[in-house]
């Protein structure tokens, strides 16, 4: 593949910088061409965490490049442009969250990656949308505070035993939870032969009508080893780019045209650009913030594989 100008530029301050550059897999197609990875976000944090690179250009939202400061201390931490928050992520306040704490005294928390750092800090274990229900079940506890996001509270619920009470909190991804069951009904009955899957943010109706319930990093991986050629894909539209180039000759399609992040859409390559060139903006966790973050995602980490 050919690089535009522009990305040949892009190639060359990373160099300069010693830096690497990641994308997350709902990034503009230009942004994920240059990138050196692509991929979920805790899962791109701690790959980058093995490289020696110093400095990391996160094209992601703000709560992604906290998690890269989290696990990566010792480098530099760049997000290309300040506007680019989550309504999920923000949906926890920290002092809603301990207030609800104090209700439930004893109740350990579980919270979902796609969190602000000062959640994180503020839980005993995290999770992502791939190993939420390996999480939850390796706890001994009856019941269970989940954070921030409702469907995959709900979603956790089914799959874990009756005797756990799953409490959720009232937070959704606004992308995923306005796809609706009667756009899948209506895109299966164009689409016949194509198989649908659906990420767990999804609401209950719509994860009802999936053949595969999947994390991004999940669906990426059951495309290419499906012998099925065209998919449905119940997630925002920008990993579709992704899909198409690891799947020459396969058939995706996305149900709805709500299915983009427009945070994630903001990123330009003039963006990453600045951001090499002129060290901005630098995304930092106040130590004491950070160690007790990554407390809960290293014993996330350390829950066994099936």
């Amino acid at each position: 593949m050919e690089f535009t100008f522009q990305q040949q530029e892009i190639r060359q301050w990373l160099e300069r910088r010693r830096a690497i550059m990641l994308a997350h897999n709902y990034q503009p197609a230009p942004i994920q061409d240059v990138a050196d990875l692509v991929g979920d976000s805790l899962e791109l944090s701690l790959a980058a965490a093995k490289t020696d690179a110093e400095v990391i250009v996160f094209c992601g939202v703000h709560f992604m490049a906290e998690t890269a400061a989290i696990i990566c201390p010792e480098k530099t931490v760049l997000l290309p442009r300040t506007d680019l928050g989550c309504c999920l992520a923000e949906s926890v306040k920290v002092d809603k969250l301990l207030a609800r704490k104090e209700e439930l005294p004893g109740v350990p928390v579980v919270t979902y990656v796609n969190s602000t750092a000062a959640v994180k800090a503020e839980s005993d274990i995290c999770c992502t949308s791939a190993n939420a229900v390996r999480v939850v079940n390796s706890l001994t506890a009856s019941r269970v505070l989940m954070l921030p996001d409702q469907n995959l509270g709900l979603y956790v619920a089914r799959h874990t035993p009756k005797s756990v009470e799953i409490i959720t909190w009232e937070g959704w991804c606004n992308v995923h939870d306005g796809l609706s069951a009667e756009e899948i009904l209506e895109f299966r009955e164009a689409h016949p032969q194509a198989v649908f899957i659906a990420h767990p943010e999804c609401n209950p109706e719509v994860l009802d009508l999936a053949d595969a319930i999947r994390s991004t990093s999940g669906m990426l991986q059951y495309v290419h080893e499906a012998a099925a050629q065209e998919f449905i894909i119940g997630t925002e539209q920008g990993i579709l780019h992704r899909m198409r180039k690891e799947n020459p000759g396969k058939v995706f399609h996305s149900p709805s045209r709500r299915l983009i992040c427009r945070p994630m859409k903001r990123m330009t390559l003039g963006d990453v650009l600045s951001a090499l060139k002129e060290n901005r903006y630098q995304v930092t966790v106040p130590e004491e913030i950070r160690l007790r973050a990554l407390q809960a995602v290293e014993r996330m980490l350390a829950v066994p594989r099936d």
